[in-house]
């Protein structure tokens, strides 16, 4: 009992500190009472002497306390291991918008893809980015926000759908289960196509040639498109492809759905006509 009493830490601490402290003292003494015996200035010798007192008091306090220190340091990286696990999530969104930042993939008021999320972008911040959901079938907002963890924008694709913005590549099929052949209204149709884009037809060429020189690459456009085939169950299907506004792609596809119905019962009716007289 005695013996771990006199072997405990802070004990042996308080025994260095003393001695330490002593030893300062005696060294300042001695230096004075030898400068004014040799009437020489020994202050410097006495300064070095207490810096190396100061060392191997630290050196025997830290060997003193290495069994505590070692057991703290433990304790300080578990506890340190447990907050980063607790806080792992906050942690990744610091540093996705980190990643916003350095990369700028996009800004406030761009239309973007995360994964299956679109939206235009309202608002980033160190946690999350907010989007305002857009339908991409209509180009409209949903009335409905997306709230975007920045750790899911290291880990899924953006896209960055800005260009769609203005001008939209807008692709719509129309299917019918009647079966003659629809080539004879191809060309009305294509017709018809070309009267409604010719409006922003110039707007339209420029703008697609404009994202062709950023994207280094060919795109549809701007003329409109139609192609005839079928579907996997051998139904007809009318596909369209349109370079237009993207605020006035419903309008052109509803005069298109339009047109295309008035010109396929007319040539099914001729079809039907043709079939009874033979």
């Amino acid at each position: 009992m005695i013996k771990d009493i006199l072997l405990h830490p802070v004990l042996i601490s308080v025994v260095v500190l003393t001695i330490a402290f002593s030893l300062k003292v005696l060294v300042d003494k001695l230096a004075r009472y030898r400068a004014e015996k040799k009437e020489k200035d020994t202050r410097y010798i006495a300064h070095n002497i207490k810096h190396f007192i100061n060392f191997t008091m630290v050196l025997l306090l830290l060997f003193i306390w290495s069994t505590e220190i070692q057991n703290f340091a433990l304790s300080i990286a578990a506890f340190a291991v447990a907050i980063v696990l607790a806080t792992r999530e906050f942690i990744q969104c610091v540093i996705g918008f980190f990643y916003l930042v350095t990369t700028r993939p996009f800004r406030i008021g761009d239309w973007v893809q995360v994964g299956e999320y679109y939206g235009e972008v309202a608002e980033t911040n160190w946690i999350k980015t907010t989007l305002h959901e857009i339908d991409m079938r209509t180009y409209q907002f949903s009335r409905k926000t997306i709230f975007i963890p920045n750790n899911k924008l290291i880990t899924s694709p953006i896209k960055n759908l800005n260009f769609v913005k203005r001008f939209a590549t807008h692709h719509f099929n129309i299917v019918r289960k009647d079966s003659f052949n629809p080539y004879p209204i191809y060309e009305t149709l294509r017709n018809k196509a070309k009267h409604y884009c010719e409006e922003f037809e110039e707007v339209a060429s420029r703008y697609n040639s404009i994202i062709e020189r950023k994207l280094d690459a060919k795109i549809s456009g701007p003329e409109p498109e139609i192609h005839f085939g079928t579907t996997e169950l051998g139904e007809f299907r009318a596909s369209f492809t349109l370079f237009c506004p993207t605020d006035k792609a419903l309008e052109i596809e509803h005069k298109l759905t339009e047109c295309f119905m008035e010109l396929w019962y007319s040539e099914a009716t001729k079809s039907d006509v043709q079939s009874k007289i033979t």
